[in-house]
């Protein structure tokens, strides 16, 4: 990192405590460290049990935690303690945001619930990352992305795909709510300039996954009474899949009337331009099936290069399918940077992609994850805990460092 570099990110001086595990918290949070938060993860003295997920030569250090807690400060509290819920507070003394996924009336127990902070840190942003909103039926159960991706009808749609329901296989719901977490933490941010007090942020896991689904998938039933089933019919064509090439896999996506005539008149097949079925984008999506199948037959006559080199000629937009394992090699994520590598003297050399988040052509940095307690002793430090006191602390049950 440049000098200069982390003073020039635009969240510099924001101090986060992320009280947060698995994936929803840690990955909003780790968004703003990217954008230059000082984030402080509050752990348990077990850890965050993703650091126990995956393959590592060093124990604590799992590559879900690497990927989802970059950039950050760890320390450990035990918050069922009252001397680490006193640490907690210290800590909390000069925060700007608290961010967690923890069941709301877990924390409620322990004092740590929004009227109690937000009554001692009037300014303090209290992002809460629930399964549920507290006032429904559910408000109390648990959640994970599987239980949120079946509850909210995303499972479903492989299903009325025509095959059978399944979950899409990244933490979707998850990092959907992490993503609305973060813009409604700045949108609190932005209020507080004017009024001087933070705010209560509930961001459900469910109801947000919800919106997600139904903003396209709703269709029909946004009428009342109901004009047809739910479900965009183009998104839900079992045929709507990378095409095969004699070589590979092709991603083709003509969008408008011109690109599907190019297409045709490119493929020698110019009379389709005109047929009824496919002559408009209402028409064509009446008619998604049989549009799929002849453009899968189509595509099977070249090598995926020879298709990418027309589709380029006639400006209709198409890609090739890339593996996981393509990525780090892709022409385009090599040229801008997207990858980078971070030296460890325990780990080694370690890659990680960026958000792809640019200001003033500066592109978003985060560090390693932290070891387990890491900084405990330093972030305590830097609250002003008098050095005594912090020795105490530290000997206790209540805190633990490490690193």
């Amino acid at each position: 990192m440049e000098v200069g570099e982390t003073e020039a990110r635009p969240l510099h001086g924001l101090k986060v405590l992320e009280l947060g595990s698995n994936v929803s918290a840690p990955y909003a949070a780790l968004q703003l460290a990217e954008y230059g938060a000082d984030v402080i993860k509050i752990e348990p003295p077990e850890g965050d049990a993703t650091r126990r997920m995956g393959p590592t030569d060093e124990p604590g250090m799992s590559p879900l935690f690497l990927g989802m807690n970059r950039g950050k400060k760890s320390v450990v509290l035990n918050l069922k303690t009252p001397a680490g819920r006193a640490a907690l507070d210290a800590l909390l003394a000069d925060a700007d945001v608290f961010i967690h996924n923890v069941r709301p009336h877990k924390l409620k127990r322990l004092g740590l619930g929004p009227d109690s902070l937000c009554a001692v840190h009037p300014r303090l942003v209290y992002a809460g990352i629930h399964g549920f909103h507290e006032t429904g039926p559910y408000g109390r159960a648990p959640a994970y992305d599987d239980i949120i991706q079946g509850l909210s009808g995303m499972a479903s749609l492989a299903q009325r795909q025509g095959g059978d329901p399944r979950y899409v296989p990244a933490a979707v719901a998850d990092k959907t709510t992490a993503n609305i977490a973060v813009q409604a933490i700045l949108a609190a941010l932005y209020a507080r300039q004017r009024s001087g007090r933070g705010a209560y942020v509930e961001v459900p896991m469910f109801e947000t996954t919800v919106s997600y689904v139904l903003a396209e998938h709703m269709h029909a039933h946004h009428f009342l009474p109901t004009r047809g089933a739910a479900g965009y019919t183009r998104l839900l064509s079992g045929n709507r899949k990378p095409f095969q090439t004699a070589d590979g896999h092709l991603c083709l996506m003509p969008a408008t009337d011109a690109h599907w005539r190019r297409f045709f008149e490119a493929t020698g097949q110019a009379g389709l331009a005109d047929d009824p079925r496919f002559v408009s984008l209402g028409a064509r999506t009446q008619h998604i099936e049989a549009l799929y199948e002849i453009v899968e037959h189509t595509i099977r006559r070249k090598t995926t290069d020879e298709w990418l080199s027309l589709l380029q000629q006639i400006d209709v937009p198409a890609a090739r399918m890339n593996q996981l394992e393509d990525l780090p090699r892709d022409p385009h994520l090599a040229a801008t940077g997207h990858f980078v590598t971070v030296h460890d003297a325990g780990l080694g050399t370690l890659r990680f992609p960026r958000s792809g988040v640019r200001f003033d052509g500066r592109p978003s940095v985060a560090g390693l994850a932290p070891r387990l307690g890491e900084h405990t002793r330093q972030a305590l430090r830097a609250a002003g805990m008098p050095q005594a006191e912090l020795d105490a602390l530290l000997a206790s049950e209540a805190a633990r460092e490490g690193g």
